[in-house]
């Protein structure tokens, strides 16, 4: 548990640089003057230049959650601070992303900062053991995550289309030795979407049997680095990796955890000859704490099914896609224009959409209902604060799933702006119309 604190909030302190560096900030929450909300977070907002103060508090209570340094507070603070800063445009959403927040949001109720950590100095007190269910339930947030992103590779599409590799794959012709005849293999498509998805269902299994652990590590890290290679999908990789050593035995994390001693006693002497040596770490309040954890494995297990609660192909209209670990399964283009309608004289005129979002903002939009419904009433807003009568705002809207033709998406005749937010079915998305995808 101390190596998994130290690697998860080491990762997340440079993963905050880094965004910082970039100038991402400015650029996907300052820049645009429309934000793309989650439902029942319309409150979430960006903070204007304290915005800045939001990522610096979010990166420093990181470095405190890798010391371990008054890491109750650290950590949530960091599950707060990002959060907020996940759910302030809903534009910006990885899977990745939630979750740090949920894996954040446990490590408030595990003890990781039992050993090798700030608080151990200053308590002089050091734990031997800590419970074996705070360990697994890591190990089995770690499962769900790739065994629900093997459960979502079984489709037609995926397995039988090789859909969408067969879209990208062939686009990194530039890579070196690989890219111009590996790559371009129709053979090497439908392998990657087969072992991908076997990958994803068996790897947690094979990390929890202590025979094939090794052989499973190594897959988990020729994985992601070879599709790090292939796809722009930032921490992600690393995250994983440096997760997965959790399924390993306590030895090997002593080892981790003697060569980083040795490393930080070069520059810093550490005197730990009057801290007290105690076998056995006892969870407080953990009548509380263990319904909370069991209700939150309980919601992780039964939330991604929700989707089989609305009618229609899934990947057409994404009710119920998200936070679901469907992770990289299909290639959407889409655009969608707005007309604005004179409710009573039938005057209308067409919206340019660069005018009001970003070229990412738009590019998301263009295929995504709850995009398009909360970019309509946004504009009808708009235009009726600028003194327009009888306000109605329609889309055209046409888009195209894993290579197939594009098709109409929204019922053209239906008044988005009296259409609400909610839970509930959108009956205004067109029924998917099943094509051959081209192959050429």
């Amino acid at each position: 548990m101390a190596v998994f604190r130290i690697g998860f909030g080491l990762m997340m302190c440079y993963g905050i640089i880094r965004f910082w560096a970039h100038g991402w900030i400015e650029t996907q929450y300052l820049e645009p003057t429309f934000h793309f909300s989650y439902y029942g977070f319309e409150w979430v907002k960006p903070l204007g230049n304290f915005t800045y103060v939001l990522f610096f508090i979010c990166g420093l209570a990181a470095f405190f959650v890798a010391l371990g340094l008054k890491y109750r507070i650290a950590i949530i603070a960091f599950f707060l601070s990002f959060t907020y800063i996940e759910l302030m445009d809903k534009t910006t959403y990885l899977n990745h992303y939630y979750f740090i927040s949920i894996a954040s949001f446990l490590m408030i109720f595990l003890p990781a900062n039992a050993l090798f950590s700030v608080d151990n100095l200053w308590r002089k007190k050091n734990y031997e053991n800590i419970p074996k269910w705070t360990i697994d339930a890591v190990k089995l947030l770690l499962g769900i995550v790739y065994f629900y992103a093997g459960l979502a590779k079984i489709n037609t599409d995926w397995l039988f289309k090789a859909q969408p590799l067969k879209i990208w794959l062939p686009s990194k012709f530039d890579l070196p030795i690989i890219g111009e005849t590996l790559l371009q293999q129709n053979w090497f498509h439908y392998a990657m979407s087969w072992s991908g998805m076997l990958y994803d269902l068996l790897i947690p299994f094979l990390l929890l049997y202590r025979k094939t652990r090794l052989i499973a590590f190594a897959l988990v890290v020729f994985f992601h680095v070879f599709t790090r290679v292939l796809f722009p999908i930032g921490m992600f990789p690393f995250i994983m990796i440096i997760s997965t050593l959790i399924f390993f035995d306590a030895k090997l994390h002593l080892k981790i955890i003697s060569f980083l001693k040795k490393i930080i006693q070069r520059f810093i002497k550490l005197k730990t000859a009057n801290i007290q040596t105690i076998s056995q770490y006892k969870i407080a309040y953990k009548s509380f704490i263990i319904p909370v954890i069991v209700t939150f494995f309980v919601i992780q297990i039964l939330f991604p099914f929700r989707f089989m609660l609305y009618p229609g192909n899934l990947f057409w209209t994404e009710q119920g896609y998200r936070f679901s670990w469907r992770v990289m399964l299909m290639e959407k283009r889409g655009i969608s224009t707005f007309k604005i309608v004179d409710g009573k004289t039938g005057n209308f005129f067409y919206v340019n959409n660069g005018d009001f979002l970003t070229e990412r903002q738009e590019k998301q939009m263009s295929f995504q209902p709850d995009f398009i419904l909360e970019y309509a009433h946004y504009l009808g807003d708009h235009f009726t604060n600028q003194g327009h009568k009888n306000v109605e705002v329609y889309v055209e809207s046409y888009v195209a799933l894993n290579g197939r033709m594009s098709q109409k998406f929204i019922d053209e005749s239906v008044n988005l702006y009296q259409e609400k937010e909610s839970f509930k079915h959108k009956n205004w998305i067109l029924p998917f119309k099943e094509q051959t995808p081209k192959t050429d």
